[in-house]
């Protein structure tokens, strides 16, 4: 294990009916802007929920709706253009993954002086925000669980303009405090949910299938966190309505990226950086984007992760043979659990064909992302024979 140091200042307030919390999160006399999707928020009664619980105390509550599922650097530049406009000096989120990450993004470059043109709030996406020291504070209301944005510092913007999609961390956004109410995800689309649980299952992934670094607190809440996802993901498709599940699913995805599992340990972020060119490019759900990429690193780094894959193999699936086998068939029921959630795994499963795979490989060159993943491989020669299999191919270094 390596050194590290880990930090987490987030307020969780989590169980049903929380959001009558809000009261006592938010300060008294604030101008909050509450930010919001597409509109589901007004539709399931949350928002007016929301402005319920913030009645009173002297603040005075502003809306911005229509933040994307992949939040558009554009959308939310109107969103910064409001917030000067009104001296708003505290955000609310109210969403999935997206809103959150959206309204950090707003709450970092609302500070940035001087910015008519929004050049420098790119610049500074460009740079991960690294060079911005202030923001404006902000909470956030989770309606879908996914992304683990609730607790964390991190983010990802898309600039369709741009044929770009970006991430970001700070310090400086990490919320306040994060209400999670496992009730609000009752009203979401089956696809909604499953997205999620791929998400989040993805994520603990790329925190632990690298290589044996003797961690065994980060391995073995990894691996739980997994067979949680596995098994409550068919829960939930067999039993919707139960109220437990729902509450382990939330849960779950919050610590599956809130930076425990991934202190002192290798990563592997690849899948996602693949995954946010395809997504980029072609506007396809972030989750089903992983799902497809996930099982192909796997196959195609075998031989790297193999140690890993066949803990894995063990110690979540609870498969038995050589590592060969154990590791053949643990790739095998990954593409296998991702199919039984209707999540895809090929690109033709998206209507992609081989003619996809070459502005993919341009724009991971362009963002400079050529070589992650822990064996140091480059993708950029990353190339697919046919697409009825994924990304059958070589990762050649170059």
């Amino acid at each position: 294990m390596n050194n590290f140091q880990y930090y987490n200042p987030v307020r969780i307030v989590f169980g049903e009916g929380q959001i009558a919390e809000l009261g006592k999160l938010v300060p008294d006399n604030a101008r909050v802007l509450i930010t919001y999707g597409g509109g589901s928020a007004k539709k399931t009664g949350t928002l007016d929920e929301v402005k319920t619980a913030l009645q009173g105390a002297n603040r005075t509550v502003f809306e911005f709706g229509g933040i994307e599922p992949n939040p558009e650097f554009t959308t939310l530049m109107k969103a910064v253009d409001l917030v000067h406009a009104e001296n708003i000096d505290f955000l609310l989120a109210v969403g999935g993954g997206s809103v959150l990450d959206g309204t950090k993004f707003i709450a970092l470059t609302a500070t940035i002086e001087n910015d008519a043109d929004h050049e420098k709030a790119w610049a500074a996406l460009k740079d991960g925000t690294a060079n911005i020291r202030q923001a404006l504070p902000l909470g956030t209301v989770l309606t879908i669980p996914a992304t683990g944005s609730e607790m964390n510092k991190g983010g990802v913007i898309n600039h369709s303009e741009r044929h770009a999609k970006l991430a970001f961390h700070n310090d400086l956004v990490y919320p306040k405090f994060s209400v999670l109410d496992p009730a609000k995800t009752l009203t979401l689309p089956e696809r909604q949910v499953m997205n999620g649980i791929g998400d989040a299952f993805v994520h603990v992934m790329e925190q632990y299938l690298t290589y044996p670094a003797q961690a065994k607190v980060q391995d073995g809440f990894a691996e739980s966190l997994l067979k949680i996802l596995m098994e409550e993901g068919r829960a939930v498709k067999a039993r919707p309505n139960d109220m437990d599940t729902r509450k382990n699913i939330m849960w779950t995805a919050t610590m599956a990226l809130n930076g425990l599992i991934g202190a002192g340990v290798p990563q592997d972020w690849a899948t996602h950086m693949i995954g946010h060119e395809i997504t980029s490019l072609h506007g396809i759900d972030h989750a089903r984007t992983l799902t497809i990429v996930l099982p192909a690193v796997m196959k195609e780094l075998k031989d790297a992760k193999k140690a890993k894959i066949v803990q894995y193999g063990k110690n979540v699936l609870a498969l038995t043979g050589s590592d060969d086998e154990i590791a053949d068939a643990a790739i095998a029921a990954t593409e296998a659990f991702f199919k039984e959630l209707g999540l895809p795994i090929r690109l033709s499963d998206v209507q992609l064909d081989e003619t996809a795979i070459e502005p993919i490989l341009y724009q991971l060159k362009e963002h400079g992302m050529t070589a992650w993943a822990n064996t140091k491989t480059s993708i950029w020669r990353y190339r697919n024979a046919s697409c009825a299999t994924p990304f059958k191919g070589s990762l050649k270094t170059v």
